[in-house]
């Protein structure tokens, strides 16, 4: 890879040396560099392909120096941009096993973090490298009085949550993230910069959820969202003892349908019962937050949710910022200073995610099959994301994200474990993909939906080509209609499929619907 590392230093600009930036595997901090910003223990095994380099950027110049590289090499050399490392499927730092005869390099951001609030213009230009825990912080320094709409890990890269839609606990009521961006910086295929007004609106519409298949996003700049002085979050859980069925059945009902002011989640599990240790049971956690006084809250779930039987005592007040640790799921009087500015997760485990939407409320008799399918598989937790709101009255077409009206709930399914191999890799991703074909009746259908920040190659992988059949399944999942559009932005602005991977948008696709 000579020949690559010469074009690299032979693309920077000299002002800003990019040796210094650049590990390869007998640098001794190669390794550290690599696994620094790996959260999936199951792409950190010693047959995990690894990189033939990583790039940490120091400056934009170095983005643009390997872009340019890049593109010297487009049969020999596969480029991977991180962010934040929370990739599901490992895909922003590792490569699958068919595509591993290709070497790869990694395009890390984690040094371009810099962020610039303005309150008078109630904006924020953000990097990419930075993560959401560092812009959340970087808000609440400027007011108290203003949020960002995004997710609640404050761990997570702000490059890769935006480039595949971001979602939060203030979508109900301001939408996803990509909704509320403004404007971005983005080294093209040719390695020049662009901002919204060069790059033009086909391709600033690809980058807001479309994934990273067009380019290496620099920064965004985002619109701030309003929020009161005080706000209130609580988490209230049920067993399938304590009547939890009606509860969630009366959930899904109310969830989105109540004031924007108001998200709900509910994480549901399998527990060992209390009294009773060899026995499962199911357990929901509701677990939620409003924009306003518990007064407030209290009022409107004895009215309209009296099932939750939610309580003063189990309500925080808090500003905006003190809630992140809450949603982090910390101890309760957890300060956000103690969370937000950290890096790395609290705990590292394998895990595999997958997702779904629910269209049509389901009713008791299937909750309740449902729960005896979890009790069956045990390892699998699901989370419920209620929509309405704000994300009903946003276009499909809006953004690549087209899973707006019409869906009542995401659900997210979760296994965790910690035990290595891959035996043990093998049964706990069976589970997982068990209860995701046991739940097909109640969930979307033609096309199945998912949601791309959760990526799930389950759904298929082009394997490096420039469209065909898998593209087709995964893009339609990912895009519905939207995807034709991706697909044409594509062949413009990358027509030699720079910026590809398992699950890119394809140059070409075999089924347009348009």
């Amino acid at each position: 890879m000579q020949t690559f590392l010469r074009s690299l230093v032979d693309n920077s600009d000299p002002s800003h040396p990019i040796a210094g930036a650049i590990y390869t595997p007998d640098h001794p901090s190669f390794l550290p560099v690599l696994h620094a910003y790996i959260h999936n223990l199951r792409f950190s095994t010693p047959s995990t392909p690894k990189p033939f380099l990583i790039l940490t950027a120091l400056h934009h110049s170095h983005v643009q120096a390997a872009v340019s590289a890049a593109a010297a090499h487009p049969t020999t050399v596969h480029m991977r941009i991180r962010s934040g490392g929370h990739d599901y499927e490992g895909r922003s730092y590792s490569s699958s096993s068919s595509s591993s005869a290709t070497p790869f390099f990694i395009l890390d951001m984690c040094h371009l973090r810099s962020i610039h609030v303005d309150i008078r213009t109630q904006t924020a230009w953000v990097q990419c490298g930075a993560t959401l825990g560092e812009l959340f912080s970087a808000i609440a320094e400027k007011s108290p009085t203003h949020a960002f709409p995004a997710g609640v890990c404050p761990t997570v890269g702000v490059g890769g949550h935006l480039v595949g839609g971001g979602y939060g606990n203030l979508m109900r009521k301001h939408g996803l993230s990509v909704d509320n961006v403004v404007d971005a910086r983005l080294v093209d295929a040719r390695g020049e910069i662009l901002d919204r007004e060069s790059m033009g609106e086909d391709l600033f519409w690809a980058i807001r959820g479309g994934g990273p298949s067009f380019g290496v996003v620099l920064a965004y700049r985002v619109k701030l969202a309003r929020v009161p002085d005080t706000v209130t979050v609580f988490r209230v859980e049920r067993t399938l003892e304590e009547n939890m069925t009606e509860v969630v059945h009366t959930w899904q009902h109310f969830a989105p349908a109540a004031h924007v002011d108001l998200f709900v989640r509910v994480l549901v599990e399998v527990v060992k019962k209390e009294e009773e240790e060899n026995e499962k049971t199911v357990r929901a956690a509701f677990i939620g937050m409003f924009l306003g006084r518990s007064d407030r809250l209290l009022a409107m779930t004895r009215e309209r949710f009296p099932e939750l039987g939610l309580t003063e005592s189990d309500c925080t007040e808090s500003s905006w910022i003190e809630t992140t640790p809450h949603w982090a799921d910390f101890p309760r009087g957890t300060k956000a200073a103690d969370v937000v500015l950290s890096r790395r997760p609290r705990s590292l485990v394998h895990l595999k995610r997958k997702s779904d939407y629910v269209q049509r409320p389901i009713d008791k008799p299937g909750l309740e099959a449902i729960w005896r399918k979890m009790v069956e598989v045990e390892v699998v937790k699901m989370a419920f994301n209620p929509y309405g709101g704000r994300m009903s009255e946003i276009a499909a077409e809006a953004t690549p994200f087209p899973h707006r009206a019409g869906n009542l709930w995401k659900i997210q399914y979760q296994v965790n474990w910690d035990e290595g191999g891959a035996e043990a890799e093998r049964r706990h991703v069976a589970l997982c993909r068990e209860m995701y074909d046991y739940m097909t009746p109640y969930v979307s259908r033609n096309p199945r939906g998912s949601f791309l920040n959760y990526k799930d190659l389950d759904l298929g992988v082009n394997g490096g080509g420039g469209g065909g059949a898998a593209a087709e399944g995964y893009g339609r999942s990912y895009f519905k209609g939207n995807f034709d559009r991706l697909v044409k932005i594509k062949a413009k602005v990358d027509p030699h499929n720079l910026f590809r991977h398992e699950q890119s948008v394809p140059t070409y696709c075999c089924n347009p619907k348009l």
